[in-house]
Parts: C-alpha cells; sequence; structure tokens
C-alpha cells in the first residue's frame, strides 16, 4: 500500500534560487577552443602571421584578409589567432605569480600572531587600490616587457589572494584538528601546509581560475598602453593599440584582436563561475526526481509483515507501528522523510521513514550514532530543513499545526510554542548581541510584550535556569559565559516564550560530565514547571535513559525499535540497541577489557537496499534480512516496538551488562 505523502515547500524560492543558470556547456566548448588556439595557431597561422608583403600593405578586410592588414602586409586575422598564445600563457602565468606571493602572504598572516597584524595592515592597504592602477605602477617598477608585465600584474593580484587566504586560514587554524596537531608537537610549517593549506585550497583554486580572465584584460591594458610585450613579439593588447591607429580607416584591424580579448575574459570568467557551482554543490536534481524519490512507498509499506512471521519468532505481534494514543499527541510524525538532491541527477535521504509521536508533558529520547539521522529528524520537525532539502510526511502536526501546509499565524504559533536548544551554545548565541537581546525578543516578538515586561521575565528566566547573577548576566555578550552557562541561556531563551515542545538536540555533547548532570537535571526541572515535552537527542544512550519516558532507536534514517525506557534497558530487542547497551560502562564492568565494539559503517543517506540496513554489522543476521525490510513490529510488552526478523530472545541485563547500571541508576535517580 503507498501512502499519500504531504510535501513541506522549502521556505527559499525555488524560481528565485534558479534565478540564472551560467551557460557551462558553451563556456567549456569556448575553453577548448582557446586553448586549441594556443596549441596549434602558431603552427596553422604562423607563416601567415610573419610573412611580409609592403604590396598588399594596410589593405581592408576583404575575403583574402579577413581582417585586412598592417603596414607589412601581414594578415591581421592570422596575427590574431597566433597571439592568442602569448597573450593566455602570460595571463596564467601572472595568476600562478599572483597567487603564490598572495597566498603565501595569507597564510603566513592567518596563521601568525606576529606578523598577521602587521601583513594585514599592508594587505588592506594594498586592496584599496585599483588593480590596474597598481599593475601600472608595478609595471614601470619592474621595467615593461612581457616579463615586467607578468610580475606586474602578479603582484596586483597578490593582495587579493593574500585577503581571500588570509580570512580562510584564520577560520581553519582555529579548529580542533589544528589545536590537536600542535599539541602532537608539530611544526607551524607542517601544521600550515598538512593541515591549513588543503582545508582552503578549493576556494583559493576557485578565485585563481576566475582571475585568469581578469588577467587577460590587465596584460592587454599594459601592451595597449606600451608598458608590456614589446615588438617584435605581440599579443592582443599590442595588436589593438597598432590597430587603433587605423580604426576610422579600417576599424577591423582593431575590432578583431578587441573581440578577441572581451571573448577570452568572458570565457575564463563565465567557466571559473562555473566550476565554482559545481564545487560548491548547488546544482540540484530536477525536482520531479525528488518528488519521485518522496512518492515512494514508505517502510512500514514496503514489506508484508507475514512475509517473514516466522523468522521474527513468536514474540512478534503482527500490529502497524501507529501510536498508542495518537489522538492526544503533542506532535505527531508518520512516515516522515527528508530528500535532498545527490549527483547525476539523484537523490539522498538522510531521513527514510520515522514514525513516533510526544504525549502533553511526556519526553521522548532518540539516540543512534552519528549519520543516524536523529538531528536531521529533528531538524525536520523544528522546520529547520532549507533548500535545496525537502520534507516529505503522512502526517506530521504539532499541536493544532499541520507543518506540512503552515501558514503565517501558524508560524507565530511554532516560534511561541515551540523552543529549541541546540548542540553547541556558543553557535546558537550571536556573539555581536548581548545576552539579554536573546532573551527578550521572542517576548516582545511572539507575545507583544513591552521591553520592560520582557525584561522582568528574562531575568525570571534567568534565575529559573540558575544563573549566577542575572542582572549582570543580561549585560554580558556569550564569550563572557562558560560553556554550562551558554547552555543554560539557551534553555532560558526557549522558556521565554510558552513553550509547550522543548526540542533538544544534543544540548550536552560540549559540555563537561558535571555539567552534563546539571544540565540534564535542569531540563527535567523544565518539564515539571512548565508542563512541556521535550524531544531529547543524544548519541548517548546512557544520557538518555536518564531524562527520557520513551526512547528511539534510529539507524541509518530508520526508527529500529523503540520502548519505554525501562523496557528497553531491561530488554532490548533489535541487535543494534543491545550493541549500544553494551558499550555503555558501569561501576562493575571489567576494567581489564575493552568495552564491545561495533564493526563497519552505516550505510550513507545515498544508499538504498532492498533489505535491513544493519544486516551487513549485524552478528545475527540471515539472507532474509538482506532481502527484506523488516517493518517496525510490536515485540513483546505493549507499545515495544523493533524492525528486525530475528529480534533478540532475551536482551537482559546479563546478556547486556552496560544495561544492568543504566537500570541501576535510573532506579536510583
Amino acid at each position: 500500500m503507498s501512502t499519500t505523502v504531504a510535501t513541506v515547500v522549502p521556505t527559499r524560492s525555488t524560481a528565485r534560487r534558479r534565478r540564472v543558470r551560467l551557460p557551462g556547456g558553451v563556456a567549456l566548448a569556448l575553453l577548448l577552443v582557446f586553448v586549441f588556439l594556443s596549441v596549434a595557431g602558431p603552427w596553422i597561422w604562423g607563416h601567415a602571421a610573419g610573412d611580409t608583403n609592403v604590396v598588399d600593405a594596410n589593405q581592408a578586410a576583404s575575403a583574402e584578409h579577413w581582417l585586412g592588414t598592417d603596414d607589412l602586409g601581414r594578415d591581421l586575422f592570422a596575427r590574431t589567432l597566433y597571439a592568442t598564445r602569448s597573450s593566455l600563457v602570460l595571463a596564467v602565468l601572472a595568476t600562478v605569480v599572483g597567487g603564490v606571493v598572495g597566498v603565501a602572504l595569507g597564510l603566513l598572516s592567518g596563521a601568525s600572531h606576529r606578523l598577521g597584524k602587521v601583513l594585514g595592515a599592508v594587505i588592506n592597504l594594498l586592496m584599496a587600490f585599483p588593480a590596474l592602477l597598481l599593475s601600472i605602477f608595478f609595471a614601470v617598477l619592474f621595467g615593461i616587457g612581457s616579463v615586467g608585465s607578468v610580475l606586474a600584474v602578479g603582484a596586483s593580484f597578490a593582495p587579493g589572494f593574500a585577503r581571500i587566504t588570509q580570512t580562510l586560514t584564520a577560520s581553519a587554524v582555529s579548529r580542533d584538528y589544528v589545536e590537536a596537531a600542535r599539541v602532537l608537537g608539530k611544526g607551524p610549517v607542517t601544521v600550515v601546509l598538512r593541515h591549513v593549506l588543503p582545508n582552503i585550497a578549493e576556494p583559493v583554486i576557485l578565485y585563481t581560475t576566475i582571475h585568469i580572465g581578469t588577467a587577460i584584460l590587465a596584460l592587454s591594458g599594459l601592451s595597449f598602453l606600451g608598458l608590456g610585450v614589446q615588438p617584435p613579439a605581440y599579443d592582443w593588447g599590442r595588436l589593438l593599440s597598432d590597430g587603433l591607429t587605423r580604426v576610422y580607416i579600417t576599424p577591423t584591424a582593431a575590432v578583431g584582436p578587441a573581440v578577441a580579448i572581451v571573448l577570452a575574459g568572458l570565457t575564463f570568467n563565465m567557466a571559473g563561475e562555473h566550476l565554482a557551482d559545481l564545487v560548491g554543490g548547488r546544482r540540484t536534481a530536477p525536482r520531479t526526481a525528488v518528488a519521485a524519490e518522496a512518492q515512494r512507498p514508505s517502510t512500514g509499506d514496503d514489506v508484508d509483515p507475514s512475509a517473514n512471521a516466522d523468522a521474527a519468532g513468536p514474540a512478534v505481534a503482527a500490529v502497524a507501528p501507529e501510536t498508542d494514543a495518537a489522538g492526544e499527541a503533542l506532535l505527531e510524525v508518520r512516515h516522515l522523510r527528508v530528500v535532498y538532491p545527490g549527483p547525476d541527477g539523484g537523490v539522498v535521504t538522510p531521513v527514510r521513514d520515522v514514525s513516533f509521536s510526544i504525549a502533553p508533558g511526556e519526553t521522548v529520547g532518540i539516540v543512534g550514532e552519528s549519520g543516524s539521522g536523529k538531528s536531521m529528524a529533528t531538524s525536520a520537525v523544528a522546520q529547520l530543513v532549507e533548500a535545496p532539502g525537502a520534507v516529505h510526511a503522512e502526517v506530521l502536526r504539532f499541536d493544532d499545526v499541520d507543518l506540512t501546509r503552515r501558514t503565517a499565524e501558524d508560524e507565530r504559533v511554532l516560534g511561541r510554542s515551540m523552543a529549541m536548544i541546540f548542540q553547541d551554545p556558543g553557535e546558537a548565541l550571536n556573539p555581536a548581541v548581548k545576552v539579554g537581546t536573546h532573551l527578550v525578543e521572542p517576548a516582545v516578538v511572539h507575545l507583544h510584550q513591552d521591553k520592560a515586561l520582557a525584561r522582568r521575565r528574562a531575568l525570571d528566566a534567568l534565575r529559573a535556569v540558575a544563573v549566577n547573577d542575572p542582572e549582570r548576566r543580561f549585560d554580558q555578550h556569550q564569550h563572557e559565559l562558560s560553556g554550562g552557562t551558554k547552555q543554560r541561556v539557551c534553555i532560558a531563551i526557549g522558556l521565554m516564550g510558552e513553550p509547550r515542545l522543548l526540542v533538544a538536540d544534543e544540548p550536552t555533547t560540549a559540555l563537561d560530565v558535571t555539567v552534563q548532570r546539571q544540565i540534564l537535571r535542569l531540563v527535567a526541572e523544565v518539564r515539571a514547571d512548565t508542563g512541556a515535552s521535550v524531544l531529547f537527542i543524544s548519541h548517548d544512550i546512557a544520557v538518555v535513559s536518564e531524562i527520557s519516558d520513551r526512547i528511539l532507536v534510529m539507524y541509518a534514517g530508520f526508527v529500529v525499535e523503540e520502548a519505554t525506557t525501562d523496557e528497553l534497558l531491561a530488554r532490548p530487542a533489535h541487535p543494534y540497541t543491545g550493541l549500544l547497551l553494551a558499550a555503555s560502562p558501569d561501576m562493575d564492568a571489567d576494567r581489564t577489557q575493552p568495552l564491545p565494539m561495533l564493526d563497519g559503517r552505516m550505510p550513507g543517506p545515498g544508499v538504498d537496499l532492498p533489505g535491513c540496513y544493519f544486516a551487513e554489522r549485524c552478528p545475527r543476521a540471515e539472507q532474509d534480512c538482506r532481502d527484506a525490510r523488516p517493518p517496525l513490529l510490536q515485540i513483546g510488552a505493549p507499545g515495544h516496538r523493533a524492525a528486525c526478523w530475528h529480534p533478540l530472545a532475551d536482551g537482559s541485563s546479563t546478556t547486556y551488562p552496560g544495561a544492568a547500571g543504566l537500570v541501576d541508576e535510573r532506579a536510583a535517580s
């Protein structure tokens, strides 16, 4: 049976996103033409371009000489084609010179604290001058001629390369992997060449490609002014300068090289932009491909539950994974899918089939390893999936709001009733805005309160989340707060509305163990005080089990098991859940033995398998697991569901010792 799918339309207009497409095929064809002329031009037209014949001097355009002839009777069309090699080679050399010098200065400026300010000031000073003006200055400095013009244009390009490299380097050197390399004792040269430069190479290369076209224009300008290529050598700029003297008599003498300069500049700029478009991933698959993928039958309907009933065992009840109290659910999600355009017109699906519900006042945890789709599913619920991603669901409802067809009034309801706590509070808080502004804004915008009342509520919210000295914190910026205080502020921001659902996306990942426990207790207290439901996401099943009433286990975009927390810890049914519990240490664990590990890798979002996505890593997998995908069916106790043809017969704590510690810890708390 195929489900009826409703689509959440991305907020950004598809028509606006497709406003202009550069003619990549045309640019590639022209680029190949110029490369061919550079290689073969001197061989094919060299004779006509160099032979002099004073009898044919200064002729106008004709069938024999398409652009006419010069003072010595040489064919101007052949000379224009012959000049392609020198013009392009000099442009590439000038761009390489500017790139090498600029990237070196940018790396040194971004990576060195001592030289960074001095070099940054020099770069800013040079960036204030137009590149052509700098080219003329450096041409006079280096001397006229081909070598001088290449060095001059390269020097004028260096500040631009230095600026982009400096910006990218400053961002890269603050990454954790760079700090780790330094801790390991690696020298600054090794750190820059091995860890910084490879991570900034892509935009620098794209910047270089686009600047080849600019170099053609700059070098032609210098030759036109007499500062570039000198006779008897010539390029397009020299030909343009010579032809300009006869432009009123034989205008084709100047038109030929002028057209070549403009066409070459446009070609390299279009090719660079098209390359940036490809590398940046902005080419989207046809909407029909995404829509067709979304219309596929959902996982729950892909497999006949009775097909492998015997393999599932007697404890499996063939019932659909429906919500126990769907009519009372605050949040209801049925067959949720998140689809992104993929390469070659295909699609990738980080969330393949997710169904669950949350009752008022209930805390539901979602657990799974990185890449399981838990955060993406949460983003879809919170309406944070941006174009070109698309959210599809049979049912996606929060309170009385149909999230698949939300209106402007619904947006206001969501802003007031749904709060989000992000994984990194430092990224969630604007560093240029004070904490008080963050807190006051929801009350002013969504509840239409005046700023005085909103300030009083903000201070109360800070006190409610145990922030010390709230009056002082109110006027501080986020860089003045510790990680735990930032997370408390984020929770306080969520309390400034009328939250009925608090979505916490791994809010304790970046915090130490002590602060983690404080944040977990704070979330539980907020739930108890406000009556709000909580959707808590984590990769740590121990953290999820401490706060959740029910737990959903996700793998490769699917919900593979769902049960109450006590039931899941005591009797895990899916082998993946059992392995997660086994990897959770407790105080009674044998510290001389390593924790169990799960070998292999999870299938990526672009993989489409006919059977169970966990089969290749599952110790209980058989051939039927690879042939057919198991639906989410009831296993044993009511509300306990698992998607497995061969569920665990006994997932007790003796089988998974980590579960015993979690059960005891949960009982103690």
